[in-house]
């Protein structure tokens, strides 16, 4: 790393190899030449006459080594032009195929195509790390499926649900995260060879007018780049729609990510979670005690920096004019690499939050006490009056009264909640005594939370993840650089 210039975190921070190399000048480059190469294969086999030496030589040639990327610096300083930089640079290691590389093409034919490949294989590697993280954190709420929690509503006390049962939340959206970004996935179609404009002019003079031949051209490039199908029309690009349908799901996932890095963070206030805290880690460097939740944090920092990336895809295709204007270019550059870097960045952080999540159920047993004598009252009233006897209002207005007493001991004398123990300690509700501990169970007040955990993980989780068990299996710890 070179410590005199800037370096964006994303790449030399946070960011896992395999991402950064997709978006790396070496990738990028090495792609262009794929599609030069697969163009001479198509146009070879359509007639055009190109030699067998000349194919060998760009095969051969593919990926660049430091000269060759300093030979195209120099021809870009020189030419005011990357794709014809590279045109050069190309020609001089495959010199037999000089004069006819990028034959009948526009730049975007490799620029555009190539960001659809990019696209595509990003999403790839998303979706590999998203069932992961989906796997992780589904075997979070199987293990605490049936473990009480007091569920908060506006952050106020609300009805016990467990803490496998909150996981679930998490995990619904992230497989509605994944679906979405196996659609967008699914839908990419390949700019293909179109020309200058879109019309396919230069191609039909290369073939002297045969359209038969510049259609089987631009289904041939197609298939050679590995897509099935290839945008029946386009401008000079592609349009750059499709970089919204693309980017809004990943944006979307950081809704979620923020959302479930959220909820940790509150939950480590209260203390009953919290997310890994490593044996060496500070968390301040003035408060020796402190127990940051950094992770969560960053996971909540990154996810506003992906959602306004989702703008800049959608201002830039509104603001294109024609058949095309180069003011998406350096917005593209910055923008397309970004969000997949901070959504694989986002999927980093979330796995190694899930594989060490930690649990405090005595705290949360503390927590329950406090609540659940006022939630339990309705249970109380209901007993006393339908096993022995007794009037309803009467009961209510017993219970009243000492939930009073209790809610006086809590809020201004800043004791605990007693109202359990005055419940025991009058005559009136000594016909319940006996079942008292039995009304008090916390796990009688989370209804069918552990079985919904069940189900969910069967009927919705597991077949969604069957797809991606050999990469799950395969799927080692992550550990955080920084």
């Amino acid at each position: 790393m070179d410590h005199d210039t800037y370096q964006t975190p994303l790449a030399s921070r946070y960011a896992s190899k395999e991402m950064s190399h997709l978006f790396s000048s070496a990738m990028r480059f090495y792609t262009w030449r794929k599609l030069w190469l697969n163009l001479a294969i198509a146009e070879k086999e359509l007639g055009l006459h190109i030699t067998d030496e000349a194919i060998e030589q760009m095969q051969a040639n593919l990926h660049l080594d430091a000269h060759q990327f300093k030979v195209a610096a120099q021809e870009e300083k020189k030419r005011r032009h990357d794709v014809m930089a590279h045109v050069h640079t190309f020609g001089t290691v495959a010199p037999a195929a000089a004069g006819i590389i990028h034959l009948g093409a526009t730049s975007c034919y490799v620029t555009d195509n190539a960001d659809l490949i990019f696209l595509r294989d990003g999403c790839n590697l998303i979706l590999d790390k998203l069932a992961v993280v989906i796997h992780r954190f589904s075997a979070f709420a199987a293990q605490y499926r049936a473990l009480p929690t007091l569920g908060f509503t506006h952050f106020q006390p609300a009805q016990l649900t467990t803490v496998g049962k909150r996981a679930t939340l998490w995990i619904q959206e992230l497989l509605w995260d994944l679906q979405a970004i196996q659609r967008a996935r699914d839908d990419l179609g390949f700019r293909g060879v179109k020309g200058t404009t879109g019309t396919q002019a230069s191609f039909l003079a290369l073939f002297h007018g045969d359209h038969e031949k510049v259609k089987a051209l631009d289904k041939r490039v197609t298939d050679l780049m590995g897509f099935s199908y290839a945008y029946p029309v386009s401008g000079q690009t592609y349009s750059r729609k499709v970089d919204v349908q693309v980017i809004a799901p990943l944006a979307s996932f950081g809704a979620t990510a923020h959302k479930i890095a959220t909820d940790i963070r509150l939950l480590a206030h209260l203390k009953e979670v919290e997310e890994p805290f490593e044996k060496d880690q500070i968390g301040s460097s003035a408060m020796a005690y402190k127990r940051n939740p950094m992770r969560s944090e960053r996971v909540c920092s990154l996810a506003r920096h992906l959602w306004a990336l989702q703008n800049n895809t959608l201002t830039t295709a509104g603001t294109q004019w024609f058949e095309r204007t180069l003011d998406d270019s350096a917005n593209r550059r910055i923008t397309i690499p970004e969000a997949f870097l901070t959504t694989d960045i986002l999927l980093s952080t979330l796995q190694n939050i899930s594989e060490g999540l930690v649990v405090y159920p005595m705290v949360i047993a503390s927590r329950i006490a406090q609540e659940l004598p006022f939630m339990a009252t309705e249970n109380i009233i209901m007993t006393m009056v339908e096993k022995h006897g007794a009037d309803r209002q009467e009961c209510h207005e017993a219970v009243r009264v000492l939930s009073h007493q209790a809610a006086q001991v809590v809020k201004h004398e800043g004791g605990q909640n007693d109202l359990v123990e005055r419940v025991r300690k009058d005559p009136y509700f000594a016909p319940i005594l006996p079942e008292l501990d039995g009304l008090l169970d916390a796990g009688t007040f989370v209804g069918r939370a552990p079985e919904q955990v069940d189900e969910f993980l069967a009927e919705w989780v597991q077949p969604a993840l069957e797809p991606y068990q050999k990469v799950i299996a395969a799927a080692e710890a992550v550990e955080l650089n920084v």
